[in-house]
């Protein structure tokens, strides 16, 4: 079974930045791909940022490209989420997601989460 941990997370003023990172914990070969979403109090959990760990591809929300970067460390068991130029409307629970399978946008293809990690950008 795998198990992701979210850390990093907190609060900021707008303009600032955080990087969040997942690690991953359990069998190696079920995991292809990782994803960052979010949820608002009141909305749909969205896709944010995804990475597939085999050839690095890549994939953003419209609303966070080029002020978010998604990476991973060498032995491919941690992703990290830049998150630069931060506004007030990226404040949200911020998840981790993994599956076996290419990188995605889409909540519904993953099958491990972590528990969430909190991001509030004041302004």
């Amino acid at each position: 079974q795998v198990q992701l941990v979210e850390s990093g997370g907190g609060s900021v003023q707008a303009g600032g930045s955080l990087r969040l990172s997942c690690a991953a914990f359990g069998p190696a070969y079920a995991i292809s791909s990782f994803g960052w979403f979010r949820q608002a109090p009141g909305k749909e959990r969205e896709g944010v940022a995804s990475i597939y760990t085999g050839g690095g591809t890549t994939y953003y929300a419209d609303s966070v490209k080029g002020r978010f970067t998604i990476s991973q460390d060498n032995a491919k068991t941690t992703v990290y989420l830049q998150m630069n130029s931060l506004e007030p409307e990226d404040s949200a629970m911020y998840y981790c997601a993994a599956r076996f399978g290419g990188a995605s946008l889409s909540r519904a293809r993953y099958s491990y989460w972590g528990q969430g990690i909190q991001v509030t950008v004041s302004s």
